[in-house]
């Protein structure tokens, strides 16, 4: 596709080239599985040719799994609780303050590009709709900054001893997207506690 971005203009829609697709089911495009109740699907012009601008991900969460850390590079995101609750956390780095979201149904987060952030469910399950602004949104995932910066650089940079780095990153061998890895080391899950400077 020639055009993408921030900017829906439909110039790829012509009068003479009659109505184009303008439906999808989500459930035929995986973006990534963790089992069956941890999933999320990705809408994005490569199945919607006409939707240039925009990007939909319909993501599921139970208790005990999290959408891991990362950041989009190219495209702000909405989210919008489907149902079940969320705690979005959410870095500002004009701040450098952290912030974190109580949604519940009816509620949106709006995460700026480029925001380092994660979601949580706070109920058993949670169901999320995720809107972004390029229709060819990229993510940038936590793990893969993790296990792929060389131990010496946590060592150079922040004077953390290079072995115990590596040893504490050694089980990340992929992208995580859904975490944990192993369903076999789900941790309780942490209480979150309100801030003063925190809404909801």
């Amino acid at each position: 596709m020639s055009k993408s971005g921030y900017i829906p203009d439909n110039t790829n829609i012509h009068q003479s080239s009659g109505t184009p697709n303008l439906i999808y089911n989500t459930r035929d495009n995986v973006l990534f599985e963790r089992n069956p109740e941890n999933i999320a699907y990705k809408v994005t012009s490569t199945q919607l040719p006409a939707m240039i601008g925009g990007s939909f991900v319909d993501l599921f969460l139970t208790k005990g799994h999290m959408r891991e850390p990362h950041w989009h590079p190219n495209a702000w995101e909405l989210d919008v609780i489907v149902s079940g609750e969320a705690m979005i956390s959410i870095v500002d780095p004009d701040t450098r303050k952290l912030h974190h979201y109580h949604a519940k149904p009816g509620d949106v987060v709006f995460i700026p590009m480029a925001w380092w952030h994660w979601i949580r469910p706070a109920t058993d399950k949670l169901h999320l709709h995720l809107f972004f602004n390029n229709d060819q949104f990229e993510s940038a995932e936590g793990s893969d900054t993790l296990r792929l910066t060389p131990p010496e650089v946590f060592e150079a940079a922040y004077g953390i001893d290079s072995k115990k780095v590596a040893d504490a990153f050694s089980a990340l061998k992929e992208s995580v997207i859904i975490g944990p890895p192993d369903s076999s080391r789900i941790q309780p899950p942490i209480s979150f506690k309100a801030r003063k400077n925190v809404p909801r």
